[in-house]
């Protein structure tokens, strides 16, 4: 009995040891491949742990990205968190992170680096070039059965089509994944007529300007902290507080924000990861480092007390219809920005060609690797753009 104890119990060990790697390739991998923003980088990380390695489901994958929504942070970072954990535990929450943010961070230190001893950035537009058109392939293709999972009623169906109109004419995100999720609640109580339940979705953190006193890494650290636990958004909301709290105050200039929105682009991973670029410019390797561990460390710790309680939301009622309700709206956010990407990005012939190229490699073979999407993409734009 004793060695049959043993024996599973080394197995369990080795079984979750196992996970622990499987968990750190794969997020190395796509921290070292994930270009596009929040959209692509959960886009890559449908494919690889629902379609191709069946770590959780299509809808618990969805209640993740609904989730995570509603926290402080970047997004696919925390979605990046949220999957380590559900494979590998507490150990796995750490790798997953560690493993898909510092590739960015250290190629964006490269960057920075060559920028201070150059003052000027590699040319890469013409990689970037065909990079966006099918990036927007890889998220089409992702959301696709994302959306057929989370449009379960007629009343999502409305929820869902009037977020994607909303979210069109720029309205804040998180207004409407909130506002979508208690519409869903107050339809529901009005239905089962009963008023008597009350709900309160998390309190929205409001973002409020903190003056960047001096350089010290000890103030970095502070502010960048205080940024990665209570911005809500995408990058670009992100570099829109950069701009007051930095290029205001004259710390940074405007060029110098430019090109750090710049490196976020075209660099793979979270584009919160500019942030190493900013820090090193301010205060070099120092700064890139102290910046990089405050921006960052907000969204390990709202994962890690988040996690648990995902599937205790999914087997309450009144959680459940939130979370649905919250699930079509990051549905119709993403599509709204997919269509915007497109709309940008696609804008010739050559662009119309890599990005109808892409949706037919990834809707036809869907076990192609969107990596290999995404860089041929980048190959093929380079090459076109020589003629």
């Amino acid at each position: 009995m004793v060695k049959t104890t043993r024996l599973t119990r080394n197995f369990l060990s080795m079984d979750s040891s196992g996970n622990l790697k499987d968990v750190a390739k794969l997020f190395l991998r796509l921290g070292v491949t994930a270009f596009g923003g929040p959209a692509a980088h959960i886009a890559m990380m449908q494919q690889e742990v629902v379609e191709k390695r069946k770590w959780m489901t299509e809808q618990h994958f969805l209640d993740l990205i609904g989730a995570t929504n509603l926290i402080p942070g970047p997004n696919s970072t925390e979605m990046a968190i949220h999957i380590g954990h559900e494979r590998a535990g507490w150990k796995g929450l750490i790798v997953a992170g560690l493993c898909f943010i510092l590739p960015a961070v250290f190629i964006t230190g490269v960057f920075a680096w060559l920028y201070k001893q150059y003052g000027q950035l590699p040319q890469v537009q013409p990689f970037v070039y065909g990079i966006k058109p099918a990036i927007i392939a890889v998220v089409l293709s992702a959301v696709y059965p994302l959306a057929k999972k989370s449009f379960k009623s007629v009343e999502l169906g409305i929820i869902g089509a009037t977020v994607l109109i909303l979210s069109l004419l720029n309205f804040n995100e998180i207004y409407l994944m909130f506002g979508a999720g208690i519409f869903a609640l107050a339809w529901t109580s009005i239905k089962m007529r009963n008023t008597t339940h009350s709900f309160f979705p998390l309190t929205l953190l409001q973002i409020t300007n903190t003056a960047f006193f001096s350089t010290t890494n000890t103030n970095l650290f502070w502010i960048f902290l205080k940024i990665g636990a209570v911005l809500y958004g995408s990058g670009y909301v992100l570099f829109a507080f950069l701009d007051t709290e930095l290029v205001s105050t004259g710390l940074l200039s405007r060029q110098q924000l430019i090109d750090a929105i710049a490196v976020g682009q075209f660099t793979p991973g979270p584009v919160f990861s500019s942030v190493t670029f900013i820090g090193y410019q301010i205060n070099g390797w120092t700064g890139a480092i102290i910046s990089t561990i405050a921006i960052f460390l907000p969204s390990f710790v709202f994962v890690a007390l988040l996690n648990p309680l995902v599937k205790q939301m999914r087997n309450s009622k009144l959680f459940s219809v939130f979370l649905d309700a919250v699930n079509v709206a990051s549905v119709a956010i993403i599509m709204a920005v997919c269509y915007t990407m497109g709309k940008d990005s696609i804008t010739g012939w050559r662009t119309i060609l890599i990005a109808v190229a892409s949706i037919a490699l990834t809707f036809g073979y869907r076990k192609i690797n969107s990596a290999w999407i995404v860089l041929g993409g980048s190959l093929v734009g380079y090459l076109l753009t020589l003629i």
